[in-house]
């Protein structure tokens, strides 16, 4: 699979929705015309806790006396429509802004919510390729503008006491991308996956140009399981709310998909025989999906050539 860059992610991903548009855009004012059409709805999770989909990642937010948390930020055409929405739950404007990864479709909005005060946070990796440093393949986007950047980094994680909630945020080595966290939410009991989780809309993008790994997928989903109750209710990056079981699943796919494939290589199989046996049609069942199939059983395959990643090595 030819690997795609972030802003033609996002264009892709924007694609795949009900929500897409006609056109790319090739302007300012023709990328504000393309998303003119999108409406930003908002879904109560738990008290202060609340979901926003539009067109890109899925937005969590989190508000209250201590201020208002963002779980990523979309597009930057759609900055007015997600404050609006945020004003609408009565909340106050956004404070800080945490970023599940660079992706633009995560991070498009970070240099107005940046110019207009928010306190930017993500993980390590996510500011080094915003800042354009080429660590893998082809390398990042241009860099970005300096209020978008994360102000705020961490290796492994940090913890937030806001609003009078945990807000436990967790980086998942080496998966969707080199830079993935997921963030739940002790006391609502709501666990946002970024994408590492697209629920019902495409197959796993593992973008093995930003470090991403089939294994990391796999293995982010078997933590996130491990968190919450059968009652947490999860956020994917992408698709409708989720139930754990709903994310179960997902990861029984993962691993049947991985399974499968490793089983094929250790046969000796090139990887077109491998897409060949089609290992992932059960589940590619969308015609939109962003990824299918074979796109999806390459990344895997891909994955499985580079050696595991060492658990006591920090990178």
């Amino acid at each position: 699979m030819n690997m795609i860059r972030s802003r033609t992610l996002a264009a892709a991903l924007l694609a795949a929705t009900p929500l897409a548009l006609s056109g790319c855009a090739q302007s300012n004012a023709q990328e504000t015309d393309r998303f003119a059409g999108v409406e930003i709805k908002t879904e109560q999770l738990a008290d202060g806790v609340a979901v926003m989909f539009g067109a890109g990642g899925n937005i969590g937010v989190s508000y209250g006396p201590d201020g208002t948390v963002l779980i990523d930020d979309q597009f930057a055409p759609l900055t007015p429509k997600i404050q609006a929405a945020v004003a609408a739950l009565g909340a106050d404007p956004v404070k800080y802004l945490i970023n599940t990864h660079w992706h633009g479709d995560h991070t498009g909005g970070n240099e107005n919510f940046g110019k207009a005060g928010a306190l930017i946070m993500a993980h390590d990796h996510v500011r080094e390729r915003m800042l354009g440093i080429q660590k893998t393949g082809r390398g990042n986007d241009p860099a970005s503008p300096k209020e978008a950047l994360p102000v705020v980094t961490y290796h492994d994680g940090l913890k937030l006491h806001l609003n009078g909630d945990e807000v436990h945020v967790k980086h998942m080595r080496h998966a969707h991308t080199d830079g993935d966290s997921i963030i739940f939410w002790k006391k609502a009991n709501v666990l946002h996956m970024g994408d590492l989780y697209f629920n019902k809309v495409t197959l796993p993008f593992i973008d093995l140009n930003s470090g991403g790994n089939a294994r990391g997928v796999l293995a982010a989903a078997e933590k996130a399981l491990k968190m919450g109750d059968e009652n947490t209710k999860v956020i994917p990056g992408h698709g409708p709310m989720a139930t754990k079981a709903d994310l179960a699943e997902y990861r029984d796919m993962v691993k049947t998909v991985i399974g499968a494939v490793e089983s094929a290589m250790a046969e000796g199989k090139s990887l077109e025989e491998i897409q060949a046996m089609k290992p992932a049609a059960k589940w590619d069942t969308n015609p939109k999906a962003f990824i299918k199939g074979d796109a999806f059983v390459e990344a895997v395959f891909k994955s499985l050539e580079l050696p595991p990643h060492d658990e006591s090595h920090h990178d």
